[in-house]
């Protein structure tokens, strides 16, 4: 790729449109430095998917030499190691050293790296922009690159700074903080985890995911500022970051059942609120039989408590007692489906 030639991908609403644009006095300098700057930064990541329909590639970028890796905390991840490409087409295994989901925020580790110097973006130099002010969004959008490919780059404009208000299906996401508005279809399957930068190279912001607005219902293209994020992602590079879901909380859940001890085989738990989606029932236990729950499953309530995520659900589990009734409601279609079980005591409570 010659310093006046570059490739870059076009979004439209029914697809991705691959063009070659030559850069001329129309795009500028500060514009053509940026994007060869940036590419070398971004990296192309692949690991789990497919369930629900659930793409297995996203996008990441390098926060230091030693090989770091920040990206959006999503299914992707939720894997043992994970396939990390770079713009030149190394591949290497990656492992997730740290998350915050309330952030939509995870770093990666690239494996069998000693010795490498990568190029990275400077936390430090992060900034914040107006809205109105021009921008590059830079991502794997719909796994048009694989290889050495680089990625795709989106031009817009910030049209906003506002506080976050979406859901995913009927779920709402957990970040909930301040985010950029983009005026551009920068949100696509696989975009999570790229970046935002104004057109002259300052790192502004990580795109998040595929959302509606809670109010109007429609698509969202936005970013989390990197000034919100980078604290946290120091520290858990340094190993001094302590998630939110790890501070104990035996008090509250004395976690005698999980969802196994029903024959219950959940999916994957890997964002806040990942929805209660049966995945397997096992023959033979008290979940199943041919009144019993089935794979596809959404639990609603258990004993009339409202399930918000597999997480609640483990909760709710987590309080019974041997002896007690287990009552859940599951969606399945467009019916909803009541199933009742006895809570049997376990070898472990005696």
């Amino acid at each position: 790729m010659t310093a006046t030639r570059l490739r870059h991908r076009l979004c439209t609403t029914f697809g991705v449109l691959a063009v070659f644009v030559t850069v001329g006095p129309a795009f500028g300098q500060g514009s053509r430095q940026t994007i060869e700057q940036t590419l070398p930064r971004m990296v192309k990541i692949f690991g789990a998917g497919g369930l629900k329909n659930l793409h297995e590639y996203s996008t990441g970028f390098m926060v230091d030499a030693e090989g770091h890796v920040v990206t959006l905390w999503n299914h992707v991840l939720d894997t043992d190691e994970v396939d990390v490409v770079l713009d030149d087409g190394r591949r290497f295994a990656a492992k997730v050293i740290g998350a915050e989901p309330q952030l939509d925020l995870a770093v990666l580790e690239l494996q069998d790296a000693d010795g490498i110097e990568f190029p990275y973006f400077e936390l430090d130099e992060a900034g914040s922009a107006q809205p109105g002010t021009r921008i590059r969004a830079f991502s794997n959008m719909f796994k048009v690159a694989v290889g050495d490919e680089p990625v795709s780059v989106l031009h817009g404009v910030i049209a906003a700074k506002t506080k976050l208000e979406a859901r995913r299906g009927a779920f709402s996401v957990p970040y909930d903080g301040d985010v950029y508005i983009i005026d551009a279809i920068t949100n696509n399957p696989g975009a999570g985890g790229g970046v935002v930068l104004t057109r002259d190279g300052t790192l502004l912001a990580m795109i998040g995911r595929e959302v509606r607005n809670e109010k109007t219902n429609t698509w969202i293209n936005y970013a989390i500022p990197v000034v919100e994020l980078r604290d946290t992602v120091r520290a858990i590079v340094a190993g001094e970051f302590v998630p939110r879901d790890d501070k104990p909380d035996d008090e509250e859940n004395p976690n005698r059942y999980q969802p196994l001890d029903f024959g219950l085989v959940m999916v994957p738990d890997v964002v806040f609120r990942t929805p209660a989606y049966v995945d397997v029932v096992r023959s033979g236990s008290p979940a199943g039989g041919d009144g019993g729950l089935r794979p596809g499953d959404l639990v609603l309530f258990v004993n009339d408590e409202l399930v918000h995520s597999v997480r609640s659900l483990r909760g709710e589990l987590g309080r019974l007692e041997a002896g007690d009734s287990l009552r859940i409601v599951v969606r399945r279609g467009d019916e909803l489906v009541t199933v009742e079980m006895p809570v049997r005591r376990k070898e472990t409570n005696r």
